[in-house]
């Protein structure tokens, strides 16, 4: 016996000395795993100031009792929120397109996914809608976007995306836009919807800066707000800390620069509509989102700099103020909301609000599996809360009486 291991632990031996690397590979590889095991999977913190609604959410979202698994070999921030953007797929959605009028002469695009097929609910005029917020320069066309609308084509809801004014494939009319503090766009598309489908209960889900009107929203409407419930995702709760984070080296270089590149490229093509509103020379020259809304949004909209705009964004005043079921899932590690600016505290003091946020995840990212194309723990979280809404609703209504 003892032969036999000795032979064993020279052909062992022999064979590292064939492979000498293998040691080394082997060891960085068990490093790896069990820093994933330990550090990187968890269970999402829950903050939720209601024990009812927290209730509510852990029985019918079972996702929140689920450690989060982030794709093992890209766990990342900045590589979720990039990978996202490349891998994910995008489901074949068949949208009608409606022009909708705005009081001041602009035009907003709203794409329906009606779900005619819906053998859940036959009755268009009772049939749950989603309404569905894209971020800074998207729209109904973002991966997410389609996944939201898949998901809800699946159980038997309808989707309507609301597109910002110049987004969507439709043009500026007037010399405005869109911004976090400004809600007025949301109230007419809400009113709309309601207006159109008075029978259908109404839930409103909003990604990064949709994520930030949305709850702009809720909070200036009270206990007036149309919605019977409302989620966000990678919402940015203050914009002074995303500045600070997204100015940072790494991040301007990757993220900053290129999304201000976009702003760029959707304001340029209407120079001469903006010309008597702002200085649109300084405005080509912006290198970052915060330039940008000091020399553009900010003055568009009527606000001194970015400073004050900014202000009047920031949702941390807004939390006290929701007077609705309301969700946000953030990841610990975004770097356009870093997790000290998040309202953790804010929240635990509020009967309606409830923030999930993961150790990892990125920015709209939340990718898991090893390949990560067509679902993510976001787009599980979605379809358990528009469930828990639309179907077991009542209980949380029953639980303020």
């Amino acid at each position: 016996q003892i032969c036999k291991m000795r032979e064993s632990m020279e052909k062992l031996i022999d064979y590292f000395k064939k492979y000498p690397s293998l040691p080394l590979f082997c060891g960085f590889g068990v490093a790896y795993i069990s820093y994933y095991l330990f550090h990187v999977a968890k269970k999402p913190l829950v903050a939720c100031g209601d024990s009812k609604l927290k209730a509510f959410l852990m029985t019918h979202c079972p996702i929140l009792h689920e450690k989060f698994w982030p794709t093992l070999w890209c766990f990342e921030s900045r590589g979720q929120t990039i990978l996202r953007s490349l891998m994910k797929s995008n489901p074949v959605i068949n949208y009608a397109s409606e022009i909708l009028e705005t009081p001041d002469g602009g035009m907003i695009k709203l794409d329906w996914m009606e779900n005619d097929n819906s053998e859940t609910y036959c009755d268009k005029n009772t049939r749950p809608t989603v309404i569905v917020l894209p971020g800074l320069t998207g729209s109904s066309q973002e991966s997410y976007a389609l996944h939201m609308a898949d998901e809800a084509r699946k159980k038997g809801y309808r989707v309507v995306v609301f597109n910002n004014r110049g987004m969507g494939g439709t043009k500026l009319l007037t010399a405005r836009t869109y911004c976090a503090a400004n809600t007025e766009d949301m109230a007419t598309v809400v009113d709309h919807v309601n207006e159109k489908y008075p029978k259908a209960p109404l839930v409103g889900v909003g990604v990064s800066l949709g994520g930030m009107i949305l709850v702009n929203y809720i909070g200036k409407q009270g206990k007036d707000c149309k919605l019977h419930g409302a989620m966000t995702f990678s919402t940015a709760f203050c914009p002074f800390a995303s500045r600070v984070s997204l100015e940072t080296p790494v991040n301007r270089y990757i993220f900053n620069h290129h999304l201000t590149s976009n702003l760029l490229q959707y304001v340029s093509q209407y120079t001469p509509l903006f010309n008597n509103h702002v200085d649109m020379k300084k405005v080509a020259k912006c290198k970052t989102i915060y330039e940008f809304d000091d020399h553009f949004t900010a003055k568009i909209f009527g606000y001194e700099n970015a400073e004050e705009y900014y202000h009047d964004a920031n949702l941390h005043y807004k939390v006290d103020k929701i007077e609705i079921p309301l969700l946000c899932l953030n990841a610990a590690d975004d770097p356009f909301s870093p997790l000290h600016a998040i309202p953790i505290k804010e929240a635990e003091k509020n009967e309606n609000v409830a923030l999930v946020v993961t150790s990892h995840g990125g920015h709209i990212g939340f990718l898991e599996g090893l390949f990560p194309r067509h679902t993510s723990y976001m787009d599980r979280m979605y379809g358990q809360f528009i469930d828990a809404i639309f179907k077991h609703g009542g209980e949380l209504q029953r639980s303020k009486e």
